[in-house]
């Protein structure tokens, strides 16, 4: 009976413990993701309710695939002048819808599997310190002007295009009834579905963009327990919460990411190809389009790659950290000079003017550096009372072990760090290198 009474009275604990976790995982409309609702339901992307869910996939079908097809097939105009012309509208119209569609499916994946909060690891910040909480609330904000400052321009480039060509066209674009009616209908269509693509394509590259900053704030903040007397079971099981959390994003980008190289990687060959051909006319009229689309897909994954190598660059800095904190404690230890040998780091420190001199240069090079140098990259000596507690086989145990166990974001077990990016950019300019060779002459 006292087992018993022990187990009823812990059962409503334990279900208390869980409502607690899953109250703040949950989301709700007064909270920091407020106004990052308001834009996804603007940009009809919101899958929070049913009826939000199919007006999503209505304007997805619509402005994905209807719109750009009527356009290829109604408006094609294979009969107007070269300068109405339009020869590489279904490169265009391919490449931009299949990589919208893999966009929006990997966003609607996300949302509605993970949820909003979860996806954007909001339900983790309760565990770490007010600097990372308050720095990542406001790069969700920037992310949102971010994706404007990527669309708004490409929209107004081709609002100028589209109204150019329908304004100059005239009678020559297939119509219905009054030509001005059709014409103004079918370009605010267009420009409508030229926006919404490019804003679903950016989205999901700047919030990849905001969970690799993440990251990077908490890389941060953890190069700071290399600053204080801290254990090694700290610093080993905060770092295997951090290489936890990368493992989660690369396992859920992995997919997009790699279709997103295929897809890009297709697109721009395919518009050499037809560009490269005997006869071809290339000008702005004809191929401008065709840059303008290219110009986006080349930057959105530009995002993604910078992104994941520069929190790849990050995770692996840290093992550069520890070594130099393992040498710096090493060092320290011995803390008596012998005759006739060469001075250690605690007598040169003890030097007045010979440890002004290493204070002075290592300030002027952080200024040279600029933003590139923090808590986790830098050149500054770690204080002496950062490993005071610590031996000399634990310190030695834990270097190695971040030796053996680089964290980064990877891609099928590839690691995108810097030396991936340059293998493919070396593998792309091998592969146009043989298309200019077989299409015009280059050897």
């Amino acid at each position: 009976m006292a087992d018993i009474a022990i187990g009823v009275g812990k059962e409503p604990l334990i279900n208390r413990e869980k409502n607690k976790v899953f109250n703040r995982c949950v989301s709700h409309q007064q909270d920091e993701l407020q106004s990052f609702r308001k834009y996804l339901r603007w940009m009809c992307v919101d899958h929070s309710s049913p009826w939000t869910a199919i007006l999503s996939w209505t304007m997805f079908v619509v402005f994905t695939l209807v719109v750009p097809a009527i356009s290829h097939f109604l408006l094609a105009c294979a009969d107007c002048d070269s300068y109405h012309s339009r020869p590489y509208d279904s490169v265009v119209q391919l490449s931009l819808s299949s990589v919208a569609a893999v966009s929006f499916l990997c966003l609607t994946r996300f949302v509605s599997k993970y949820g909003l909060r979860r996806f954007l690891f909001f339900d983790k910040l309760w565990d770490e310190s007010e600097t990372v909480r308050r720095n990542y609330t406001n790069q969700l904000n920037t992310s949102l002007h971010i994706v404007s400052y990527f669309v708004i321009p490409c929209f107004l480039a081709m609002s100028a295009y589209k109204i150019w060509w329908y304004a100059s066209g005239g009678s020559q674009i297939p119509f219905l009834g009054n030509v001005i009616l059709s014409d103004t209908v079918a370009c605010v269509m267009e420009l409508c579905s030229w926006l919404y693509r490019t804003t679903v394509i950016f989205l999901v590259c700047v919030l990849f963009r905001l969970i690799c900053h993440l990251q990077i704030l908490r890389l941060q903040d953890f190069a700071k327990l290399f600053q204080i007397d801290s254990d090694v079971g700290s610093i080993l099981s905060e770092h295997l919460r951090i290489r936890r959390h990368l493992r989660i994003i690369s396992h859920r980008y992995r997919s997009f990411i790699l279709c997103l190289l295929v897809l890009v990687t297709g697109s721009q060959f395919s518009s050499l190809l037809i560009t490269t051909k005997a006869y071809a006319e290339v000008n702005i009229y004809r191929a401008g389009e065709l840059a303008l689309c290219s110009m986006t897909l080349v930057t959105a994954l530009l995002i993604l790659l910078r992104s994941a190598s520069k929190i790849t660059h990050k995770a692996q800095a840290v093992t550069c950290l520890a070594a130099k904190w393992h040498v710096c404690a090493t060092l320290e230890s011995f803390d008596e000079t012998a005759d006739g040998e060469t001075p250690t780091l605690v007598a040169r420190n003890n030097n007045n003017n010979k440890g002004h001199d290493v204070i002075t240069v290592a300030e002027s090079d952080s200024e040279e550096y600029g933003d590139e140098e923090d808590d986790l990259d830098n050149n500054n000596i770690i204080p002496a009372y950062a490993f005071s507690t610590m031996s000399f086989q634990k310190r030695q145990a834990l270097v190695s072990y971040f030796e053996n166990n680089r964290a980064g974001i990877t891609v099928y077990g590839f690691t995108l760090d810097r030396g991936t990016l340059h293998t493919i950019f070396g593998l792309e300019l091998s592969l146009v290198l043989w298309l200019l060779g077989k299409t015009i002459g280059i050897s």
